[in-house]
């Protein structure tokens, strides 16, 4: 819980009754590595903070070798099929821990409650909203306005984590260029 408390503090300054409210509506989630804990057509029920692990959003596929990676998130992020959870609808993609990873999770209702209850609610939901929206935005922009290799170099400058954490077949989906191709970059590099 030290983790959430930390990033919020950074934004505002909680009440401990806003906080003893919002951390009694957190389950703390243990997700196994490679496990896809949000399917298809599922819908999102909850918003994740992630304590520890990564996690990726993707489409599926028949083959799994067409998978489209869309967006990565980390320690200390937020994470959520965002689209779903708002409209409470099936979501078009799915989320999977890529290494063990446990979250801290609100639902769609306990949140609500949130929202009603406390002063911190509303700022609590925007961050998180403002949050996936940049990842999206951001990842057009790169998408764009990026060469191939461009992309890979900046995803590697902002996360070098990656390269321990993250099969490449997923990076190279991720910055939109085949297996081969990333294999090709990587040895101009």
């Amino acid at each position: 819980m030290h983790q959430i408390k930390a990033y919020l503090d950074q934004i505002a300054t909680i009440s401990q009754s806003d906080w003893d409210f919002f951390t009694s509506k957190l389950e703390r989630r243990v997700i196994p590595k490679k496990t896809v804990f949000l399917k298809l057509d599922a819908i999102e029920n909850h918003i994740s903070f992630i304590e520890s692990g990564v996690v990726r959003l993707f489409i599926p596929k028949d083959n799994p070798e067409k998978e489209i990676t869309f967006g990565f998130s980390f320690k200390d992020q937020f994470i959520s099929a965002y689209d779903s959870f708002l409209t409470q609808k099936p979501s078009a993609y799915q989320l999977q821990a890529l290494t063990d990873t446990t979250l801290l999770s609100i639902s769609y209702d306990d949140l609500q409650a949130v929202y009603k209850t406390t002063e911190i609610g509303n700022l609590i939901g925007r961050l998180a909203a403002e949050r996936l929206f940049l990842i999206k935005s951001k990842r057009e922009q790169h998408l764009l306005n990026l060469t191939a290799e461009e992309r890979y170099l900046k995803l590697f400058n902002e996360r070098p984590e990656l390269l321990k954490d993250i099969p490449l077949k997923y990076i190279s989906s991720y910055i939109g260029v085949t297996a081969q191709a990333l294999s090709r970059i990587r040895k101009r590099i």
